[in-house]
């Protein structure tokens, strides 16, 4: 059963795409007509490739991964930096920084900047320096906290990429394709599904329809979550009885 109806889809106007002028022609498989000079994105392909998309994600975060969630347009950054928090996710919703995957390691030395920073205005440090001093360090965090506050946590790359926007969020696919982490994006009509691995055929600029399609997929995690929690309870059960099953006949 679809996780979404067509009727939820049409209501949140995923179906309009651009003008037809702006197409990018490999969109043409997810195209069902166009209508006043506008593409209307097929529904139909939105449902199925929106469940094989949420389908991956469940999997992917059973096995206890982690997904980067990336949107910096101002339509999706709210929804995306709200929903990326509540399920524990790393985001990137300021601008994407150059080398935030390809160079991780450079990455990784900033997040440390800025959590010693953080650090010191808890450690009393910020006592021994003086006023000018504080206020670089203060302005120094803030400029890190903005564009890596979202992957503060984020220790290790992540297992895939969710984007909305892939024409917009060009330099985070060509990233992820050089990395080959797999990639889930909401692509509208004038972009190129080809080099996405599970595109989800979509009006990208509303944000009616970006918080639709990202509700699937936050249900997705949900989902996943609970699959790895039962799993993860039924082999601590089954170990604390084989414990019990040893212990009895070792009395015996």
């Amino acid at each position: 059963m679809s996780s979404v109806s067509q009727e939820q889809l049409l209501e949140a106007g995923c179906h309009f795409g651009h003008l037809t002028r702006k197409w990018n022609p490999k969109m043409a498989p997810y195209i069902f007509m166009e209508q006043d000079g506008i593409h209307i994105i097929d529904l139909n392909k939105t449902a199925h490739k929106l469940d094989e998309a949420a389908s991956a994600v469940r999997n992917m975060v059973k096995a206890g991964r982690k997904i980067l969630f990336v949107a910096t347009k101002k339509q999706a950054k709210e929804i995306i930096k709200e929903v990326a928090s509540e399920m524990n996710m790393p985001h990137a919703t300021e601008r994407w920084l150059g080398g935030m995957l390809t160079n991780f390691a450079t990455v990784r030395k900033s997040i440390k900047k800025m959590q010693t920073i953080d650090k010191m205005a808890t450690d009393g440090t910020y006592a021994n320096i003086n006023k000018k001093e504080k206020l670089m360090l203060e302005r120094e965090k803030a400029k890190l906290s903005k564009v890596l506050g979202g992957i503060a946590d984020m220790s290790r790359l992540p297992s895939a990429l969710f984007i909305v926007d892939v024409k917009r969020e060009h330099l985070a696919v060509a990233e992820a394709i050089k990395l080959n982490i797999p990639t889930i994006a909401m692509v509208d009509t004038n972009s190129d599904p080809t080099n996405i691995d599970f595109p989800i055929p979509s009006n990208d600029d509303s944000s009616k329809s970006i918080k639709l399609i990202v509700d699937v997929i936050v249900k997705a995690i949900e989902e996943g979550q609970l699959d790895r929690k039962k799993e993860k309870d039924s082999a601590e059960l089954e170990k604390s009885k084989s414990e019990k099953e040893a212990s009895s006949a070792a009395e015996a």
